[in-house]
């Protein structure tokens, strides 16, 4: 008995095998190509480390998801390179010459969540540098030995951050309002810095007393500042600075109660000449109506007088009349 012949696979393995090289060809990171000194694979990753660059790579794919760039020379991140990789969600800027991040710098990178800036020479943070990433998940700012202020409101638009570490820098105060807002923080590294624990610092020390669990370093997170208390836990001072703040009057205070004393002092004059010009009008108003009633009496009494005599006169003549008869 002959057996039905079996159809032939060949042709199935080619469109099989036609198909995937399609898919592959229309990847764009192949079709966009990849840098010069760079690594470019399949998964949208484009691996730059290490390979001594002076400037931010270009002819990178649109479509990558994460750039490593760490361990370069680069002084510059140019947003208008930058901001063309809208689907970025990790950047790794590490160890690099990096002196500046502008608002414009991540203008447009909406998905990015995590971004490492750590061993840079950043200086200062400004206000609403980070504004954009509003899915910025894991920041980290760590080692940058010129780093000493951060913009109160640099954070104040990533809701979804969760970590933040601004570890050994120069930092010797923070301003946390934008900080104790964020919703899904969970972990703080502050670490390594010259923190002062004075009153312009008080917020900062109380917030890592009540909330030390967020702080994986909060036994490294010392003071700097004043020298006698150099070296103590910043949360072990926090509850002694909100007593100590409080109970002590600065100039400001000082300053305030002159004010106040002056202001009470010039409305006691004004209330006291007010309330002694009223008093005088009123003896002046009771004066002259009292003139004024003085000829009123006068005339009644004279009146009374002229009756009386009258009456007298009347009751003479009776008794002159009587006495004749």
């Amino acid at each position: 008995m002959r057996l039905a012949p079996q159809p032939n696979a060949q042709p199935l393995r080619l469109i099989v095998l036609f198909l995937l090289t399609a898919g592959v060809n229309a990847s764009p990171v192949i079709s966009s190509g990849c840098p010069d000194r760079c690594v470019c694979d399949d998964q949208l990753v484009v691996q730059c480390a290490g390979q001594h660059l002076t400037t931010f790579p270009v002819n990178l794919p649109l479509a990558t998801r994460q750039l490593i760039i760490s361990n370069n020379r680069i002084v510059e991140l140019p947003p208008l390179a930058l901001n063309y990789l809208s689907d970025l969600v990790y950047l790794d800027c590490s160890n690099n010459s990096l002196t500046e991040i502008s608002e414009s710098t991540f203008g447009n990178l909406r998905k990015l969540a995590y971004l490492d800036l750590s061993f840079n020479t950043l200086i200062r943070i400004e206000d609403r540098t980070f504004g954009p990433l509003a899915s910025l998940v894991m920041l980290r700012m760590t080692d940058n030995p010129g780093l000493s202020e951060i913009h109160q409101d640099a954070f104040l638009e990533n809701a979804a951050l969760q970590v933040l570490d601004v570890s050994r820098n120069n930092l010797t105060v923070l301003n946390i309002t934008s900080l104790i807002a964020l919703p899904a923080l969970r972990s703080v590294g502050l670490s390594g810095n010259p923190w002062s624990c004075e009153c312009d610092n008080e917020d900062l020390c109380l917030w890592v007393h009540l909330e030390g669990f967020k702080f994986q370093d909060e036994g490294q997170t010392v003071c700097g500042s004043p020298a006698d208390m150099q070296g103590r836990r910043m949360g072990e001072v926090g509850i002694q600075l909100r007593t100590l703040c409080h109970q002590t009057l600065g100039s400001w205070d000082y300053l305030f109660f002159v004010l106040i004393g002056f202001v009470i002092f010039a409305a006691g004059t004004v209330s006291a000449w007010v309330m002694g010009v009223i008093m005088v009008l009123y003896e002046r108003y009771i004066k002259k109506k009292d003139e004024q009633l003085d000829p009123d009496d006068e005339e009644e009494s004279g009146e009374t007088g002229h009756t009386s005599h009258a009456r007298s006169d009347h009751g003479n003549g009776n008794l002159k009349t009587s006495h004749t008869v």
